[in-house]
C-alpha cells in the first residue's frame, strides 16, 4: 500500500478519505465567498473528556529547551465521543452543588470527574513525554523514536529496546489511546516507535531550538494504525491557499503493520495516569525566559531577533530598530515565497502599538524638525527617512531601502560620508540611526494647510432617573472636580492647553455657557433631537483655570437640577452628534466623555430596541447580534473620524443596552468603552473613577492617520483594532492613545530577499494635546529565510494569539461561529503539521512534537476557543460578548497575553520581605490548594480566592477578622491592615494593576460557596464551564488533527 508525502495544506471544498474535509485557514479570510458555507464532512476530533486528573503518575521530565514530542500508542477504547468542544456537560457528571463545606472532604480538592474520562485520559496521552531534538539522525541510526526518552533525558520510563542495545531494565510501557478502531498493536520496530534503538544524544545549540531537517524531508507517513492510509492532498487549484505538491515518490508503510481493524489479544494493561507536569506549561515558558533575560539591556541592532517576552522585565536600547514596546510580530523571520507562507499557514503580521508608553529609565522619542522644508523622503514610495536608506556618490544620493529608487539628497540635508559609506552626521541625527523618533509636521500635514488647535474635552452625562437616584451624577460631579486640575500638559508648559465643555441629557439636551466672566453658568435646552445643533459657540468650550469658578459652580448644581427628574427615556446617537458639532464648529479636535446607563429607546436618530433573543444563538442569524442595529450609528462613526472627534463611553447598564449598537462609535473613532454592570455607588465608585482618572491622563494623539509601508516583495493586507478605514491603506483613527494597538496582517506579492530581508515603516501622523502636528516613525527589519525551521524559530506565540483573536473577532460579524472554532483548530493543527513533517527529525507520527518557539500555544488557543465572545451559550450575555470583542480588538500582545493566561500567584507562600512577586502558577483547579489563599487577575478582573482551610494567621493579617467565617465577601478592597501581609498584597495587586489599561474590580472569593464559579471559569487549563475543552482534551484534539495530516 503506498500513500503520498504531507502537503501542508488541503484542498478545503471536498472530503478525503480517511480524514475528512477541512475548512479554509483563519488567515483573514473568512469572507471569502467560496468558503461561505460549513465545508461538507467536517472531521471532528476528539471531545468532551472530563478535566485532567488530578494525580500524575509519571514523573516530570527535564525542562527541555527543544522540541517537545508527545509519544502515543496503542489500542484504542471503544466509545470514544466524536465531538471538538463540549457542550454543557450532563447532569451526571456536572460539577455538583455547593454543599455546606461540612459534608465535602477537608483535605482534598478533586476535580468533578468521571472515572471513565480520567481512565480515557490515561489511555490518550499516558506516554506523553518531553524530548530534546537535536540534529537528524546521522547514517546507521534509526530516527529518535517512540516513548522512550531521548538520550540525556532521564525521568520517563520507556519500553524494552527491540534492538541490539542493552540498557538498563524499563519498567513496561501501557496501552495507550490511539485514534481508529480496536486493534492489535504494530510489532516493535523502529518505525513505529515499540523498539528503539541507540539514539544520538541532543547536538548541543546555543539558541536550544531543535534542529531542523531538510525543508522538504519525506520521511514514512504511517497510517493511524486500524485505518487504510488516506490518499495524500492532491495540489490544490485556483484557490488562495494550496501550496505546491510535496516532491518525493510515494511511500510505503512499514512491512507488517496492520491494515485494518483486529481484536485486543490479551487483557488491557492499567491506564497509566497523566501528570499534567509533563505537558509544555506556559509559566515555565515565562519563568524560563525571566531568568535569562530579566533586568539586562536588549538592544535593537540586530535584525530579526526575537525580543524578550512581554512578561519580561528589561531595558530595551534602540539601535537603529523600533523597540518591541511600538512593534512585536508573529515571526521575526519571514518566508522568501507565498507559496512557503502557505505551506507554514504562519500569519505574517505585527502588532504595532505607537504611543506605548516607556519607562522612566528608557529615552523618550527624538524630536527631528527640519524647519519649513519638512521630513526628507522618497520620492517613489513616500517613506520617510530611516536607517534603511543608503547614502551612495559620496553623500549627494540615497536609495530607499523599501523600492530601491534612487534620489537626490536635498541640498540642506547633504553630509560626506567615512570610510565604510556611513555618513559623518550618522550617530547625531534620530532618524539615521534609531528605529524610532518623530518629525514635526509643516502645514503641508494639516488640515486644509492650517495650524490645528488644541484639543478640547466634552464631559456628558446622563441625567435620567435611575443615574440621579444611584448617586452616579453627583458622584461624577465631584470627581471632575479634581481630574480637571490634571487634565493633560506638555511637560514644558505649566497649564493644559485642552478646553472643557458639558452637557447633561435624557430625552432632550441641555447645554452649559461656564464663560468665565459670568456669575452663574447659564443652560440652554435642545429639544429637536432629530437635527441636533449647537445651541452656544462663544462660552461652550473654555479654558478650566480661567473659568474654574464658574466650572465648579455648575458641577455643584448639576445634581441639585436634576434631583427631582423622573424622565427615564434616553437618546444616545443625538448627543454624540452634538459632541462632534461642536468641535467641528470649534475647528478642534477632542474627546467626548459619555456617561450612559439604558438603551436608546426615546424618539430620535439611532433609537433601538431590546433584541437580545436567546433563539437566535446557535443559529445563522447569531452574527447579527454582534452588528449594530441601525446604519446610523456606522455613518456616525464615519463623520466622527472625518471631524476628529473621539468618544469615550462609560456604561453603567442594569439591563441590556445593545452593546454592538452603541459601542461602535467608540470603536470606530479609536475610543475606550467602559462597562460596570448594575453600578453601586459603594462597590464600583473606585473602579470607575480609576478608569476615568487614568483615561483622562493618558498620552494621546489627536486626529491620527497611520499608514504602514514595507519594502517589496509583501504588502499590508489586513488591519484590525479601534480603527476607521476609508480605503485600502489609511487607517484613520479620531485619537489613538498609549493603549491602543493595531494588529497589521502582510502577504507577499512577490518573492522576499534574504540578504536584504523585509523592512516594515509605521508612520502616524497626529496632533499632540498642545496642538502641534507631529509625525510619529517606527521601523523595524525583519529576516527572510527560505528554510521553514527559521521561521518556527523565530515565531512568537503572544503575538500569534494576539493576531488569532482579533481576526477570529472580526471574523464574527460575518461568519457561523461554528465555521469561525473550526478554522482555528484546524490552522492550529496545520502549523503545527507542517512543522513536524518539515522541521523535525523523522520519529514516529503517534508522537506530538512541537516548536520550541511554540510549545505553548495550543493552551492560548484553546483558551481563545473557550472565550465568551466565540461559544454560543444562551446563559452568556450578548452585552457582555459584544464588550469583550470589543476591547479585545484594540489590545496590544501583553494584554491579550493576561487576558487569555491569567495570572494565578499563590499568596499564602509569598516572602513578606522580598520585594519581588510570588512566582506565578498554572491556571487549573489543580493547583489551588484548602489551606492556600490564591489571587488571579486577566486584565479586567481579580479575584482573591480562599481556601476552606486557610491559615487563620493569613486572614488575620489581610482582613483583620479573627477566622475565615468572619470574612465579608461583599468588599471590592482589602482593609488596610498594618501587617506585613497585608501591605505585600496590596502592593502586589498594585503592581498588576500599573501595567494595566483598565481598573480591575476586586471580588473575594470563598471554598465552594457559590460565587467560586465566577472564578473557576477563568481557571483556563480547565473544561470550561459553558463548554470548551480542557488543555489536554485539546492538545489531543490537535494531536489526532495533525496524524490525520500526516498520514
Amino acid at each position: 500500500m503506498s500513500q503520498q508525502g504531507y502537503v501542508a495544506t488541503p484542498p478545503y471544498s471536498q472530503p478525503q478519505p480517511g480524514i475528512g474535509a477541512l475548512s479554509p485557514p483563519l488567515r483573514g479570510h473568512y469572507g471569502d465567498p467560496s468558503h461561505s458555507a460549513p465545508p461538507s464532512g467536517i472531521m471532528k476530533p476528539a471531545g468532551p473528556l472530563g478535566p485532567m486528573p488530578p494525580v500524575g503518575a509519571l514523573p516530570p521530565g527535564p525542562p527541555n529547551s527543544g522540541a517537545h514530542q508527545f509519544g502515543q500508542n496503542g489500542p484504542n477504547i471503544s466509545g470514544f465521543p466524536q465531538q471538538r468542544f463540549p457542550g454543557p456537560p450532563p447532569v451526571n457528571n456536572a460539577t455538583p452543588p455547593y454543599p455546606p463545606s461540612s459534608h465535602l472532604p477537608p483535605a482534598s480538592y478533586p476535580n468533578p470527574v468521571s472515572s471513565s474520562a480520567t481512565t480515557q485520559l490515561g489511555h490518550q496521552l499516558g506516554a506523553m513525554q518531553i524530548h530534546n531534538y537535536g540534529q537528524p539522525p546521522g547514517p546507521g541510526y534509526p530516527p529518535q523514536q517512540g516513548p522512550g526518552m531521548a538520550s540525556g533525558s532521564p525521568g520517563i520510563p520507556s519500553p524494552p529496546s527491540g534492538a541490539s542495545f542493552q540498557g538498563p531494565p524499563q519498567m513496561p510501557q501501557p496501552a495507550i489511546l490511539q485514534p481508529g478502531p480496536r486493534m492489535l498493536p504494530p510489532p516493535p520496530s523502529t518505525h513505529n516507535g515499540l523498539g528503539t534503538g541507540p539514539t544520538l544524544p541532543p547536538a548541543s545549540r546555543q539558541d536550544g531550538l531543535p534542529g531542523s531537517g531538510p525543508p522538504t524531508a519525506n520521511f514514512p507517513s504511517l497510517p493511524l494504525p486500524g485505518q487504510p492510509p488516506g490518499p495524500g492532498y492532491p495540489p490544490q487549484q485556483g484557490a488562495n491557499y494550496g501550496p505546491p505538491q510535496m516532491p518525493g515518490a510515494p511511500l510505503t508503510s512499514p512491512p507488517g503493520f496492520p491494515g485494518g481493524p483486529a481484536q485486543m489479544a490479551g487483557p488491557m494493561q492499567p491506564p497509566k495516569k497523566l501528570d499534567p507536569d509533563s505537558i509544555p506549561s506556559p509559566i515555565q515558558v515565562i519563568e524560563n525566559d525571566r531568568s535569562t533575560r530579566s533586568g539586562q539591556v536588549y538592544a535593537t541592532n540586530i535584525r530579526g531577533q526575537v525580543p524578550p517576552l512581554v512578561t519580561t522585565d528589561c531595558m530595551i536600547q534602540d539601535q537603529g530598530n523600533a523597540s518591541p514596546r511600538y512593534i512585536r510580530c508573529t515571526t521575526y523571520c519571514f518566508p522568501t515565497t507565498s507559496d512557503m507562507a502557505k505551506q507554514s499557514q504562519l500569519p505574517l503580521a505585527a502588532i504595532i502599538k505607537p504611543f506605548a508608553t516607556v519607562p522612566p529609565n528608557e529615552v523618550p522619542l527624538y524630536l527631528v524638525n527640519h524647519g519649513e522644508s519638512g521630513p526628507v523622503r522618497c520620492n517613489r514610495c513616500k517613506a520617510y527617512m530611516c536607517p534603511f536608506m543608503q547614502f551612495i556618490e559620496g553623500g549627494r544620493k540615497y536609495q530607499c531601502g523599501f523600492c530601491n529608487c534612487v534620489n537626490d539628497v536635498p541640498p540642506f540635508y547633504f553630509q560626506h560620508l567615512d570610510h565604510v559609506g556611513r555618513r559623518l552626521d550618522h550617530y547625531e541625527r534620530p532618524e539615521l540611526s534609531l528605529g524610532s523618533y518623530e518629525y514635526v509636521a509643516t502645514l503641508d500635514y494639516c488640515r486644509n494647510n492650517k495650524a490645528p488647535s488644541p484639543p478640547a474635552y466634552i464631559f456628558m452625562i446622563d441625567v435620567s432617573y435611575s443615574n440621579v437616584k444611584n448617586g452616579l451624577v453627583r458622584l461624577i460631579c465631584e470627581e471632575l472636580k479634581t481630574i480637571l486640575e490634571n487634565l493633560p500638559k506638555e511637560e514644558q508648559e505649566e497649564t493644559s492647553a485642552i478646553r472643557v465643555g458639558f452637557v447633561t441629557y435624557n430625552k432632550v439636551l441641555h447645554f452649559f455657557n461656564v464663560k468665565s466672566n459670568l456669575a452663574q453658568p447659564q443652560m440652554m435646552v435642545v429639544t429637536d433631537v432629530s437635527e441636533v445643533f449647537v445651541p452656544l459657540l462663544d462660552g461652550f468650550l473654555v479654558n478650566y483655570q480661567e473659568a474654574k469658578a464658574v466650572i465648579h459652580n455648575l458641577l455643584d448644581q448639576i445634581p441639585e437640577i436634576f434631583a427631582d427628574s423622573n424622565e427615564n427615556e434616553t437618546v444616545f446617537a443625538p448627543v454624540v452628534q452634538a459632541g462632534m458639532e461642536a468641535l467641528k464648529a470649534a475647528e478642534c479636535p477632542g474627546k467626548l466623555y459619555i456617561f450612559h446607563s439604558s438603551l436608546p429607546t426615546a424618539e430620535a436618530p439611532g433609537k433601538l430596541k431590546n433584541r437580545d433573543d436567546r433563539k437566535l444563538i446557535n443559529t445563522d442569524k447569531e452574527k447579527t447580534l454582534f452588528q449594530p442595529q441601525s446604519n446610523v450609528y456606522e455613518t456616525l462613526a464615519k463623520d466622527c473620524v472625518a471631524s476628529g472627534c473621539c468618544v469615550n463611553l462609560f456604561l453603567f447598564p442594569s439591563q441590556y443596552v445593545d452593546v454592538a449598537s452603541v459601542g461602535l462609535v467608540t470603536l470606530q473613532t479609536g475610543g475606550t468603552l467602559y462597562k460596570y454592570n448594575s453600578f453601586q455607588k459603594h462597590l464600583d465608585s473606585m473602579t470607575f473613577l480609576n478608569d476615568l482618572r487614568n483615561d483622562v491622563q493618558k498620552i494621546t494623539g489627536f486626529d491620527a492617520i497611520m499608514r504602514v509601508r514595507t519594502s517589496t516583495g509583501f504588502r499590508a493586507t489586513q488591519f484590525f483594532g479601534a480603527i476607521y478605514m476609508n480605503n485600502t491603506t489609511d487607517v484613520e483613527m479620531a485619537a489613538m492613545d498609549c493603549d491602543k494597538a493595531v494588529t497589521v496582517e502582510f502577504k507577499h506579492d512577490d518573492k522576499l530577499n534574504e540578504d536584504t530581508g523585509a523592512l516594515i515603516q509605521c508612520a502616524v501622523l497626529y496632533t499632540t494635546i498642545s496642538g502641534q502636528r507631529r509625525l510619529r516613525l517606527h521601523n523595524i527589519g525583519l529576516n527572510c529565510s527560505s528554510q521553514l525551521a527559521d521561521l518556527y524559530k523565530s515565531c512568537e506565540t503572544d503575538a500569534l494569539i494576539n493576531f488569532f483573536a482579533k481576526s477570529a473577532f472580526m471574523a464574527v460579524l460575518t461568519q457561523p461561529l461554528k465555521m469561525v472554532r473550526d478554522i482555528l483548530v484546524h490552522q492550529t493543527a496545520h502549523m503545527l503539521a507542517c512543522y513536524r513533517k518539515n522541521c523535525a527529525s523523522p520519529s514516529a507520527i503517534s508522537q506530538l512534537i512541537l516548536p520550541d518557539a511554540m510549545k505553548v500555544f495550543p493552551v492560548y488557543m484553546n483558551s481563545l476557543l473557550k472565550n465568551c465572545v466565540l461559544l454560543s451559550k444562551p446563559e452568556i450575555s450578548m452585552d457582555e460578548r459584544a464588550y469583550q470583542r470589543q476591547l479585545v480588538l484594540s489590545m496590544d500582545v501583553a494584554d491579550t497575553q493576561l487576558f487569555f493566561y491569567p495570572q494565578l500567584i499563590p499568596i499564602h507562600t509569598m516572602d513578606v520581605n522580598s520585594e519581588s512577586l510570588p512566582a506565578a502558577i498554572r491556571c487549573s483547579e489543580e493547583r489551588l490548594s484548602e489551606g492556600g489563599v490564591f489571587l488571579l487577575a486577566n486584565g479586567l478582573r481579580m479575584f482573591l480566592w480562599l481556601g476552606g482551610s486557610a491559615p487563620p494567621e493569613l486572614i488575620q493579617g489581610i482582613f483583620n477578622v479573627p477566622s475565615f467565617a468572619h470574612i465579608n465577601t461583599d468588599v471590592t478592597s482589602l482593609p488596610e491592615v498594618g501587617s506585613p501581609y497585608s501591605q505585600k498584597l496590596r502592593l502586589t495587586i498594585n503592581n498588576i494593576q500599573q501595567k494595566k489599561p483598565y481598573s480591575m474590580k476586586l471580588m473575594i472569593v470563598k471554598q465552594r460557596e457559590q460565587p467560586e464559579v465566577h472564578f473557576r471559569q477563568f481557571l483556563v487549563e480547565d473544561k470550561g464551564l459553558c463548554g470548551g475543552a480542557s488543555y489536554v482534551d485539546f492538545l489531543c484534539c490537535v494531536h489526532k488533527e495533525i496524524c490525520q495530516l500526516l498520514s
